[in-house]
């Protein structure tokens, strides 16, 4: 039944069939059919059900409480398999630009500490990854900060704050970021982003009219087609990017500068295994020699 128990968790933390369907790859039908399989083997009802919502009743609050138990003790079976803390698997999120950046450094810090311990990188968006965190799916992500706040089980530690510039072709060196921004094409990074919702909603602040032309998540993607004359984008300076290739140059917005803010995404010190939580540190350790 642990099937069916991850099922109801997503159910009961996303309100509708539909929607923890959408996040654990199930259709509707098939998270109902799972509800109604569980509810049998219970022998009592988990929601209350109204409309498109599913609403936990008083026996399905309790329910979850221990599923929520169960799914832990279940993660954790495997990967400690009666081991010292110096062994088992650690699985982190990342979105790309971390990946080939400062958790490079601190996997291999973390393996010279802990040679019996494996790594598994899972990448992802971020919006994802804070999911399969919430979820027990990795222990710890490596994402940007959303813009709402975290479920209150979770835990955020800054790592790297990242400055936006305007990067656009080198012919247009010299002029003023806005003029530049107004004028040519804007390739825009992807609205559905933590990282392009910041950028709409420095636009939309600024009041400055843009002209659209193309919009993509990929920012190595976005920093070859400004490359190519294209157009001019917003985009963050990570400590991954190095130096801009040639025929781009990169305009800084001054006091206007905003920022993406990289940070872990942990689950409790409680709940954590201790190895996920040496690897953390690692990570914020080389996070903090990073220069952006």
């Amino acid at each position: 039944m642990l099937r069916e128990f991850k099922t109801f968790i997503a159910v009961a933390r996303h309100g509708t069939f539909a929607s923890a369907g959408a996040r654990i790859g199930l259709t509707q039908s098939a998270v109902s059919a799972q509800i109604h399989r569980l509810e049998q083997e219970l022998g009592f009802a988990l929601f209350d059900r109204t409309g498109r919502s599913a609403r936990l009743n008083a026996a399905g609050r309790e329910t979850l409480a221990l599923a929520e138990e169960l799914m832990a003790l279940y993660a954790r079976i495997g990967e400690h398999g009666g081991a010292t803390e110096r062994s088992g698997m650690v699985r982190v999120g990342s979105i790309a630009s971390a990946q080939v950046s400062f958790l490079i450094d601190a996997m291999a810090a973390f393996r010279a500490e802990l040679p019996g311990c494996r790594i598994r990188v899972v990448p992802g968006v971020s919006l994802n990854l804070l999911g399969q965190v919430d979820a027990g799916e990795i222990d710890i992500a490596v994402m940007i900060r959303p813009p709402f706040a975290l479920p209150s089980e979770l835990e955020w530690r800054t790592l790297v704050m990242e400055p936006f510039v305007l990067l656009a072709p080198a012919a247009m060196a010299g002029q003023a970021w806005s003029d530049a921004l107004e004028s040519a094409p804007f390739i825009r990074y992807d609205r559905s982003s933590f990282g392009g919702r910041l950028v709409d909603q420095f636009l939309r602040q600024s009041r400055l009219a843009v002209q659209d032309a193309i919009e993509l998540d990929e920012l190595q993607g976005i920093v070859q087609l400004v490359a190519r004359g294209l157009g001019v984008a917003l985009i963050p300076q990570t400590a991954a990017q190095g130096p801009w290739p040639l025929g781009v140059t990169a305009l800084p917005l001054g006091d206007n500068t905003f920022h993406r803010e990289i940070g872990l995404v942990e689950r409790p010190r409680h709940s954590r295994q201790p190895v996920a939580s040496r690897l953390a540190e690692y990570i914020s350790e080389a996070a903090s020699g990073c220069k952006v």
